[in-house]
């Protein structure tokens, strides 16, 4: 039976409780969701240059003061600490745990960083009659490293991942003029058609989420990705920084339509 469907307060507070470790996708229709990475203070600038450096993949939606776990431009009571379902912990680049809360490894140098994630502008995909098949098969949306390089800034450097979903090409053409309106949660794809293109080997195993059939006269699509700053957390090694498990994200009470550009 679907569960009803919830506020963005409301979703917050059951992954506070601890009654959402999962993945968000199609949860609180309407409200933007958002990737997360938290660095200290001292890799704080190198990390924003790289996000300023390569807007698809890394589109900033808010940066918290210095040891500040609260983020009042995305919600007023939002804790960066306990809000995501599940977190990814990693140390001199190597993940190191998976938890679901992160008080107790908070300092006061962390610096959050929230990015824009493709969840947001699947609604307008949805509301126009395109088929998302990850939502509708209730899995994790699909999401590769790929060989496209992003623009290197200080420390942080690595290569862009994407996330997929199939389409049949008439669709494919008008998600290309949806999400161009959505510059702020990835924008247009990146490229559609032969995965090796971009250095997808097996497009049947993806490195983050779930695999997804692609289906006869159909095409993958290939979006920016938000978890790509987990691929420059790794090459940069800082000692500590802390990302979502991808596609478990925030919620925020921001809303859809006001990151529309038309």
């Amino acid at each position: 039976m679907t569960r009803p469907f919830l506020t963005a307060a409301a979703e917050r507070l059951r992954i506070r409780s601890g009654a959402n470790s999962g993945q968000t996708a199609g949860l609180a229709p309407g409200h933007v969701q958002a990737n997360l990475a938290i660095l200290p203070a001292d890799w704080a600038g190198d990390f924003l240059r790289f996000c300023q450096a390569n807007p698809r993949p890394c589109p900033l939606l808010a940066v918290s003061e210095v040891g500040d776990p609260r983020l009042p431009t995305l919600g007023h009571d939002i804790d960066i600490r306990t809000d995501v379902p599940r977190y990814r912990v990693y140390r001199d680049g190597l993940l190191s745990a998976e938890p679901t809360d992160i008080t107790d490894l908070w300092q006061d140098d962390f610096v959050a960083f929230l990015i824009g994630c493709s969840f947001s502008f699947e609604e307008a995909l949805l509301a126009d009659g395109l088929p998302v098949r990850h939502i509708a098969m209730n899995r994790n949306v699909p999401m590769y490293e790929t060989s496209i390089p992003c623009t290197p800034a200080g420390r942080f450097s690595g290569s862009m991942v994407v996330s997929m979903r199939p389409m049949v090409p008439k669709d494919a053409i008008r998600a290309i003029q949806i999400t161009s309106r959505f510059p702020s949660v990835h924008g247009a794809p990146v490229h559609f058609g032969d995965p090796a293109a971009i250095g997808i080997r097996d497009i049947a195993h993806p490195e983050h989420g779930e695999a997804i059939p692609i289906e006869p006269g159909e095409v993958p699509v290939f979006w920016a990705c938000g978890v790509t700053p987990q691929v420059a957390i790794r090459n940069a090694r800082p000692p500590v920084a802390i990302t979502h498990s991808p596609g478990a994200m925030l919620i925020t009470d921001l809303l859809n339509t006001h990151l529309s550009v038309l």
